[in-house]
């Protein structure tokens, strides 16, 4: 008998006598246990009898490797090469000093997005701030006004938190009619990370806050001087002065040295290459909060001050640009929210008319990007897949329908949280649903 025909009648037995022993069980767990079993019991059979014939020895295993270097950054394999972050090549700037760069989340193994792929923004270009040099000043409504250099921030007791972050232009072309071609330039302003930094919350303590403090003004040290005002109570509860990301010092498009990071709100109020917080009584009602990152309504007028970023969801693969074959497909992608946690993900395979609970990977953390999948056996007729997720509130993301009727969808909007469709043809090509 050949070894692929021993191997076949193995898997076979193998199936039979877990069957046998299920029938005598209705218990829901042995059974989701013997399909995980024949499901990995299959796939090694088929494995193993691919590579049944003589396994050649690769030239690699024939010759001395690369020696590496006393002191070295390590960096990708040179046959990763292709996975980059990207400047927006849909909505084009006529210039490269006010634009953006996008995370290639079908691409992103995992939750955590690596620090060279982590979305940027900027408004007047990166600044190359020296470390040594720079200050961060706590003033205004305070008993003591602080000034601290990065020294003495980083010997204060420091915290490493994990969470989302995302641009509240996250999928702004996308509204009505399908413009990007992949979900890097659909959701691409969106990465997750591991953030290093110092409580808020600790500093103003320090400072002494007064009653009558109930907002605060962030700036960044940027040539625009970005800056947004930030309710006190966000500062207090879970906002850090971070200066890490994935165990290492922020990349200098992220912030370096010194940044806000407000977890689970709109990535603009995360102030980056951050020189000070004045507290007051009030709101700024700054230029990026009157012209810009504001709400256009139904009734004319636009709302300030929306920063949550509501419960979302996109799948990743197969996503646009990709192409499959028929039979058996593994549907990816990641859910995520700024109220908690995600409590559930559905994907449709017929444009919304039925859907399927997928199965969501651990771990599932508050304010953190959570992997689904779900396998399906393709047939090759066209379907339109899509996913929906709730949240540990009970929110569920809506479509663009459901946006519509609280929201004008005009200009330049942002907060795109709605499901998000993409078509697979006949021939296995995907392509941007929306509209």
């Amino acid at each position: 008998m050949k070894l692929s025909e021993k191997l076949k009648e193995m898997v076979d037995t193998s199936r039979r006598e877990l069957q046998a022993r299920d029938s005598k069980s209705h218990d829901p767990g042995r059974r989701r246990m013997l399909g995980r079993t024949l499901a990995m019991a299959g796939a090694a059979g088929v494995a193993t009898q691919a590579g049944a014939q003589a396994l050649e020895i690769p030239a690699s295993a024939k010759e001395h490797g690369r020696p590496m270097p006393a002191n070295e950054y390590g960096m990708p394999s040179k046959f990763e090469a292709h996975v980059k972050r990207r400047r927006t090549d849909v909505f084009v700037n006529r210039q490269n000093f006010s634009d953006w760069s996008m995370t290639p989340l079908h691409q992103q193994h995992g939750i955590m997005t690596p620090n060279g792929l982590i979305f940027e923004r900027h408004h007047n270009g990166v600044p190359d701030i020296d470390p040594d040099k720079h200050t961060f000043v706590i003033h205004g409504m305070v008993r003591q006004p602080l000034k601290f250099s990065m020294s003495d921030l980083m010997r204060y007791p420091s915290v490493t938190r994990f969470y989302f972050h995302e641009c509240s232009g996250n999928g702004l072309t996308d509204w009505l009619t399908p413009r990007s071609k992949t979900v890097q330039q659909t959701h691409g302003l969106l990465s997750c990370a591991e953030w290093t930094g110092v409580p808020v919350a600790t500093l103003l303590e320090e400072a002494g806050v007064l009653k009558e403090a109930q907002w605060a003004l962030a700036e960044g040290a940027d040539g625009a001087s970005h800056a947004r005002s930030v309710p006190m109570k966000k500062l207090l509860e879970d906002s850090l002065l971070v200066y890490a990301s994935n165990g290492e010092m922020l990349r200098p498009e992220n912030g370096y040295p010194l940044r806000l990071f407000t977890p689970g709100w709109e990535g603009n109020t995360s102030v980056k290459w951050l020189r000070r917080l004045k507290l007051g009584d009030k709101p700024w009602h700054l230029r990026s909060e009157t012209a810009r990152y504001t709400d256009p309504m139904p009734d004319g007028k636009w709302r300030q001050f929306s920063m949550e970023m509501e419960c979302k969801s996109v799948i990743t693969s197969p996503s646009g640009g990709m192409k499959i074959k028929p039979g058996q497909v593994e549907i990816m992608g990641f859910a995520w929210t700024g109220n908690g946690t995600i409590r559930s993900v559905d994907v449709t395979l017929d444009g919304g008319r039925t859907w399927r609970e997928a199965r969501l990977e651990q771990p599932v953390l508050d304010k953190t990007l959570t992997r689904f999948r779900l396998s399906v056996k393709w047939d090759g007729a066209p379907m339109t897949i899509a996913s929906r997720a709730v949240d540990s509130t009970g929110y569920v993301q809506p479509t663009v329908d459901d946006i519509k009727k609280v929201r004008a969808i005009v200009g330049f909007v942002q907060h795109h949280n709605a499901i998000f469709p993409w078509d697979v043809a006949a021939s296995g090509e995907v392509s941007n649903a929306i509209g």
